[in-house]
């Protein structure tokens, strides 16, 4: 059907041919994006200027107008109608008639409707008041009745913005910087809001508008094209959902990215990412010259009063070879010759990250246009400026992101492009691949002074995730990919092996000191034979907490720092040619021990409660961190400890961040043995419950008259769980060199009430005895590591190993 033919139905059968003229264009699979957005404008004018036509009658000096997104032509499937009825004060009431006329068939139709009625008079003064009327004025557009009250208050408004865009324009930027703030970052989010987040489609209206102000323009390149793709996107989401929203969420977005003809979600939020990095980057640097031409105005003609006349040259500043700075940006000298100096891009970027001032827009795009290739190898300058700018610290951000936005930062890196806008489906994780490995080098700067080569802690950080680009193991792609990188930008050999060993095993302190028992010497060896030196070692402590720092704030806290830094110490003496001891039974704390004593003499339970915090990290003015609630728990050794505790705590909607379980020796004179359980909970929602309700329940469980699997049953079924996204699924793995004394299980699963003791009830089946559990929650991942034996205090053989991991995780999986 041709967009004459659906005109002409709606023409005919009026309201209700208007809908099915509608419902036929939004349903047509051949036409969609600008055509179909400027087709439904263009068949919505038709229906409503025959309205007006037909209501209007002898009624002359008014217009129906058109503003904001319909004034723009860019009408989705779900958008408001945003309508103006002009009039030059003609007769009140036919005027309110009219109106009648026109608004109530889209409400009846369903239709969204932002509405008004206003004299030109009313309309400017409205617009004086509230900047956002004022844009949607920008964007107004004739749909019937009188053409020149339409084009006079154009005229006047356009006028009215130039003329006020000193005062209005800072306004404007203060507001995009708020809706910022409360909304985030487009090119970050997992699920964005395509209108309202930083670099969406309220932003490239705001470039729109100041475009019309001319006082500043944006950069034009690509910026059509990322706004096109954020209303593609919408317009799928709005037919996906039958709803007017603007938030692509987790659940829709495979159907979102079918309706687009993409291979995944993934690639549908890599498009939306890469639009909105367009968008913000030209936002930076629109907004950027809007301050400096309005301190211009400002200030020159004081200067012009006392110079008496003229235009004062700009003052540039050298800041490094051919770089210099002008007007609070960093450019190109005069007599710099991007031709002949391949070095040149990473110099200036360096300077500018050194200096704290944003590259200048014309100085990236030169050296995008003009510039050589560095040779292979790069000569020592290339290399140390790469350093340079990774360790300015929160200034190299910016400047990055203007050498992407140019396309430098791949050719410089080629395997940056296939990390570049990648999202991370991890609720740990706040940033894209590549904006992660930014921030990681960002904090690695801070511990520049802690490791004898900063250098190759500042490369490690930006490649040490490269890997996440290819199929299969990152670290394992990883070590390949930093390998290659590192001889092409110059390291020697020794150095390139370094780094390429800080890559493979960048997450390896972290998982090895809250999974595995580090009391064990095998452990303390595993790790050993992976650094192999005391620099390597130090370097990776350094990685690994600005990595975790940079991922977001549930991935680190003192807790995991200082399990960190104790493998750490150990592993430095294995290093240092001081061989592990053999472990002894642990240390107890008074605390414990007295736990442990009155649970051997009344041979049931003893627990005790008690609030944590942490200092805080960073600022030491800040507040105390909360960690929830120490819960120690002391018990006669005995079968189901586990499954019985941690049914328990899923009962009372306690959630488990952290767990140990051990066997404590207790003195000489006192017979049996105890389980000590220090676990770190919180509650789900609610207070805490009374450490007596939880030790009557815990006797309860042990003694098998509290039913926990019916109890969490029945719960499940009265309160469901809504489906969200769809988790990976989980898996268990055997790690037979972890331990000589207990054979590592380990589970990776999605978070969920009484996990634990569904775990714990299935080792208990299998009748192996878990000699000490490692248990961590990181967002809505859970590792946990259990050590076990079998009943005799051995480790699992292979075959058996195996079988109990299997039927593990097919309990899980069920």
């Amino acid at each position: 059907m041709t967009s004459t033919d659906v005109r002409k139905d709606a023409e005919d059968s009026g309201p209700s041919g208007y809908a099915a003229a509608r419902l036929r264009l939004l349903t047509e699979g051949a036409r969609s994006g600008p055509p179909r957005r400027a087709a439904l404008a263009e068949l919505t004018d038709d229906w409503l200027a025959g309205l007006f036509t037909g209501g209007a009658g002898e009624l002359r000096g008014v217009s129906l107008v058109a503003v904001g997104g319909y004034g723009r032509g860019e009408l989705s499937p779900r958008s408001d109608l945003d309508l103006l009825l002009l009039h030059d004060g003609a007769d009140p009431a036919a005027v309110a008639a009219l109106a009648d006329r026109l608004w109530y068939p889209v409400w009846d139709l369903g239709l969204a409707l932002d509405h008004s009625v206003r004299t030109p008079a009313e309309a400017r003064r409205t617009a004086a008041e509230d900047l956002k009327v004022q844009l949607g004025l920008l964007d107004a557009r004739h749909l019937a009745g009188d053409l020149g009250v339409t084009a006079g208050l154009r005229t006047a408004v356009l006028a009215d913005w130039r003329n006020q865009a000193p005062k209005r324009l800072p306004e404007l930027q203060e507001l995009c910087a708020e809706r910022a703030e409360r909304q985030g970052e487009l090119q970050y989010l997992l699920e964005p809001d395509l209108k309202e987040a930083r670099g969406g489609l309220r932003d490239a209206t705001a470039l729109r508008a100041v475009a019309a102000s001319w006082l500043a323009d944006a950069p034009r390149e690509g910026l059509d094209d990322a706004r096109r793709r954020l209303l593609d996107v919408r317009d799928a989401l709005h037919l996906t959902t039958g709803r007017a929203t603007d938030r692509l969420s987790l659940q829709e977005q495979d159907q979102v990215a079918a309706e687009l003809d993409l291979l995944d979600a993934d690639t549908l939020l890599r498009q939306v990412y890469e639009a909105a990095r367009v968008i913000s980057y030209a936002s930076d640097v629109t907004w950027r010259e809007v301050g400096r031409v309005l301190r211009s105005r400002s200030v020159r003609p004081r200067l012009r009063a006392m110079l008496g006349g003229g235009k004062p040259a700009a003052e540039r500043s050298p800041l490094a070879e051919g770089v210099v700075e002008q007007d609070g940006e960093v450019v190109l000298a005069r007599a710099a010759r991007p031709d002949r100096d391949p070095v040149l891009p990473l110099r200036a970027a360096a300077a500018a990250a050194q200096a704290g001032l944003p590259l200048s827009l014309h100085a990236v795009r030169r050296l995008a246009g003009t510039v050589r290739p560095l040779p292979t190898p790069w000569p020592a300058e290339a290399r140390e400026q790469l350093v340079t700018l990774l360790g300015s610290g929160r200034p190299t951000v910016e400047v990055w992101e203007a050498l992407e936005a140019e396309g430098l930062i791949s050719r410089l890196l080629p395997d940056w492009e296939r990390v570049r806008c990648r999202p991370q489906r991890n609720a740990v994780h706040v940033w894209t691949v590549d904006r992660h490995l930014i921030e990681t080098a960002v904090r690695a700067s801070e511990f520049t002074r802690r490791v004898s080569r900063p250098d190759l802690l500042l490369v490690a950080a930006l490649l040490h995730d490269i890997g996440k680009g290819w199929p299969g193991d990152h670290s394992v792609a990883g070590e390949i990919i930093a390998r290659d990188v590192a001889a092409r930008i110059g390291f020697d050999r020794a150095d390139t092996a370094v780094l390429s060993t800080l890559v493979r095993h960048h997450l390896l302190l972290v998982e090895t000191a809250t999974r595995r028992d580090l009391d064990d010497p095998a452990t303390l060896r595993l790790v050993a034979d992976a650094v192999g030196t005391q620099s390597t070692l130090e370097l990776l402590h350094a990685l690994t907490e600005a990595d975790a720092l940079a991922t977001g704030p549930a991935a680190w806290s003192s807790w995991r720092g200082s399990l960190v830094a104790d493998l750490v110490r150990r592993v430095s003496a294995v290093l240092a040619g001081e061989a592990p001891e053999e472990p002894e039974p642990a240390a107890a704390t008074a605390e414990q021990e007295r736990l442990a004593l009155e649970a051997a003499a009344t041979g049931g339970p003893v627990l005790a409660l008690r609030a944590q915090t942490e200092p805080p990290a960073e600022e030491p003015s800040g507040e105390p961190e909360p960690l929830g609630v120490e819960l120690v728990i002391a018990v006669p050794d005995q079968p189901g400890v586990l499954p019985a505790v941690a049914g328990v705590l899923a009962m009372h909607r306690l959630t488990v961040r952290t767990a140990e379980l051990r066997a404590l020796d207790l003195p000489d004179g006192v017979d049996g043995s105890v389980l000590l359980l220090a676990w770190r909970v919180a509650a789900e929602y609610g207070s805490l419950p009374q450490a007596a309700r939880l030790r009557a329940d815990l006797v309860r469980a042990l003694d098998g008259s509290l039913d926990i699997a019916g109890r969490l049953a029945e719960r499940d079924a009265a309160y469901p769980r809504r489906r969200g996204v769809v988790a990976p699924p989980p898996r268990v793995t055997v790690h037979p060199a972890a331990s000589r004394l207990a054979t590592v299980i380990e589970v990776r699963a999605q978070d969920a009430p009484g996990l634990l003791f569904r775990i714990g009830r299935a080792l208990e089946d299998a009748a192996v005895r878990v000699r000490s559990a490692h248990v961590s929650t990181l967002g809505a991942n859970a590792v946990d590591a259990f050590y076990v034996t079998g009943p005799e205090g051995a480790p699992l053989p292979g075959g058996e190993a195996t079988s109990v991991a299997r039927k593990l995780e097919e309990m899980l999986r069920g």
